[in-house]
């Protein structure tokens, strides 16, 4: 030991019992280890036995060698975690060798300790565990053993980083360990907070506009001057006819800006509004919402397709100045070949639509289909100048491509009225509801500098879900979907806009547009049926928390449930996905198009446009193979010449793919009943 001993640095001394355990380092790596115990003599205490340690046996040693290490060492560390009996002890016995000058007393971390190894850490990296202190790699092995025993051992990735980042910055096990059982550690669920913005724009007069009298009145009666988007919108050539995609936050006054264009050319006379929204309870409100606003100056009809199977046109009047409908309803009556009349505007609202694998090849399709119609009707009327088209969403990943696509003018407005404050925990599918209930009752206790009782939405990714945790929550809630009657979904609306309801509990189809003024918004899973959210539809639906006019700021939370998938066939867990949903980037909007998609459009296109189908396909956004489809729609007989044939007419009036209409004709030709039908084609659904 003799060459080891004159390289001794550090000699730590750690209590375990009634003697002490020794390591001895070099350039801060460990030499060996040994076993001192100390007896108390007429001169104080000194070394009694010296044993080195290897493994689990030990070599006995003489006792004056540990004075000789001692004398060798540049320092010598007593554990803080030791007695002070013990520290006496050990301090008296160095004295006795004139040592005391290089002992001091450090802490260490006690897994090291109790492994033999010297690990001294300081304020600033020691993590608490059990009322003790370890270092940060002991901490991140127990975090690892604990995540393994609460369930959660298969975190792994950003969610992983997050907690062992979480637990180096509070400097407390502990604390990690709570919020992976549901507590709600304000400073610990915490992951963001976006700020306010306001962008500084001139403001412009409502009675500087010189619109027509009717609407300029209303206005005036409404507003002093315009929100920010709105004077952007009207200083970039609102009023002069122009297209515009208009690119704002929620809550910001977008909306309006459609309709002050669409209102003020119906009653100039030139030519009707179209509003064209994605989902029939967003046609509802909106239709709704116009006949309170304007059914004084303009009649207001209504569009929705009542299903894929019938759509019997129930309250729609074509020849009515404003025509509120969803994307299907109005390109229904296209597919129709009903006449729409002269269009003036055309608001599409949600555009990010476009990049939906199912519905966007749709929305471009119409968006084709209606320029088409609206541009042969500007043919054959002189007096009539063509359609202004304005686009509307929240949230665009390319808002300066899709604007150059869609050739419009964009006006983009970043303004958050209200911060958010994101937060993220831990729970499992049983233990979310618990959390939620928490949520709900704290929020809805809690009222705003306003006046405004806190209100929450709850999205989940399935109708069943929606019921089950509305039962649970304690305070007054109700389910909200698609499935329900329009009666009782307008009666949840009145109740939440009342404030009579602490929380709705809604699908995630449902995040655009339904006007619930929350201040909180919970994700209770991140999914849509069987598909994760893409940053998109997450930056939708969060940024539904908090409005200007009735809340100080708006909160999110994030529940995730580690290891989890709500299907086989989804690629990740919900604890990766959600790290993914709030660090990412917003995906870009655009169409893309495989062959049945490819199929259905130009089969559209030919029974609007004929023989301009190729223009129509060209125009769209996507890019669609239309000789490739065509000669298919010829094949599967759909087509003669540029013409549907009655099987295609029936297919492309009821929005079939042609694996759903072969499904179909093949089950009538076998004489099978509907129902059998409508199932094969769910059943093929679910297998795509």
């Amino acid at each position: 030991m003799s060459k080891q001993v004159q390289q001794v640095e550090t000699i730590f001394c750690h209590e375990t019992g009634d003697d002490y355990l020794i390591v001895v380092q070099r350039d801060g790596e460990r030499l060996f280890r040994a076993k001192l115990v100390l007896s108390e003599t007429s001169a104080g205490p000194r070394p009694a036995k010296f044993r080195l340690k290897q493994g689990s046996s030990e070599e006995p040693r003489q006792p004056d060698e540990f004075v000789e290490l001692a004398r060798r060492a540049k320092r010598i560390r007593i554990s803080e975690q030791t007695s002070a009996e013990k520290r006496r002890e050990l301090t008296e016995m160095l004295a006795g060798y004139q040592l005391e000058d290089k002992a001091k007393a450090v802490r260490t971390c006690r897994y090291c300790a109790s492994a033999g190894r010297y690990s001294p850490i300081t304020t600033e990296t020691a993590v608490k565990d059990d009322n003790d202190w370890i270092c940060q790699d002991c901490a991140r092995q127990e975090l690892e053993r604990q995540l393994s025993f609460s369930g959660g051992g298969a975190v792994t990735g950003a969610a992983k980083e997050r907690l062992e980042d979480l637990m180096l910055e509070v400097q407390d096990l502990e604390r990690i360990v709570n919020l992976l059982k549901g507590q709600l550690d304000p400073d610990l669920t915490k992951f963001d907070t976006i700020s306010a913005t306001t962008d500084e724009i001139d403001p412009v007069p409502v009675d500087s506009l010189n619109l027509h009298p009717g609407l300029q009145n209303l206005l005036e009666d409404r507003f002093e001057t315009l929100l920010p988007v709105q004077s952007l919108s009207v200083e970039n050539g609102l009023f002069d006819g122009d297209d515009q995609m208009v690119v704002s936050a929620t809550a910001t006054g977008k909306t309006l800006v459609g309709e002050m264009a669409g209102i003020n050319r119906v009653l100039n006379g030139k030519g009707k509004m179209l509003f064209l929204v994605p989902l029939v309870a967003l046609a509802n409100q909106k239709y709704e919402d116009f006949q309170d606003e304007y059914g004084h100056l303009v009649d207001v009809s209504i569009r929705v397709g009542a299903s894929r199977i019938a759509d019997n046109g129930n309250q729609f009047d074509p020849n009515a100045d404003v025509i509120v409908g969803t994307y299907e309803g109005i390109d229904h009556a296209l597919r129709t070949g009903k006449d729409m009349g002269d269009i003036g505007t055309v608001v599409i609202d949600e555009v990010h639509t476009l990049k939906e694998e199912d519905r966007g090849h749709r929305l471009d399709g119409l968006i084709s289909r209606l320029k088409y119609t609206c541009e042969q009707r500007a043919k054959r009327r002189d007096d009539y100048g063509g359609a202004q088209w304005i686009y509307l969403s929240a949230t665009v990943g390319n808002p300066e491509q899709l604007a150059d696509v869609l050739e419009s003018t964009l006006i983009e407005f970043e303004e958050r009225p209200v911060p958010i404050e994101r937060h993220v925990t831990f729970a499992d599918g049983q233990e979310k509801v618990r959390i939620e209930n928490k949520l709900v009752k704290r929020e809805f206790d809690t009222k705003s500098s306003k006046g405004y009782r806190g209100q929450t939405i709850i999205f989940t990714n399935s109708r069943r879900r929606c019921h089950e945790i509305s039962r649970k929550l304690e305070y007054s809630s109700a389910p909200y979907h698609a499935g329900l009657d329009y009666k009782r979904r307008k009666k949840v609306e009145r109740q939440f806009g009342e404030q009579e309801l602490s929380a709705v509990v809604t699908t995630a189809a449902l995040a655009a547009g339904v006007d619930f003024p929350a201040s909180q918004v919970v994700f209770d899973s991140l999914a849509m049926g069987i598909e994760w959210l893409s940053v998109q539809e997450f930056h939708q639906m969060l940024g539904r928390a908090g409005r200007p006019d009735y809340h100080d700021k708006g909160k999110v939370y994030v529940l995730v449930e580690p290891d989890c998938a709500y299907h086989n066939s989804m690629e990740g867990t919900e604890d990766e996905i959600a790290f993914k949903l709030l660090k990412g980037e917003m995906e870009s909007v655009m169409t893309h198009y495989d062959e049945a998609a490819a199929v259905e459009e130009t089969l559209a296109n030919i029974a609007v446009g004929g023989k301009a189908a190729k223009a129509l396909n060209d125009r769209m956004l996507g890019e669609v193979p239309t000789k490739h489809a065509i000669g298919k729609l010829l094949q599967y007989d759909f087509i003669d010449g540029f013409e549907p044939t009655p099987l295609g007419q029936v297919i492309t009036q009821h929005f079939l793919e042609p694996g759903e209409a072969f499904t179909l004709v093949d089950g009538i030709r076998k004489d099978a009943h509907p129902y059998d039908l409508v199932a094969d084609i769910e059943l093929r659904d679910d297998d795509l």
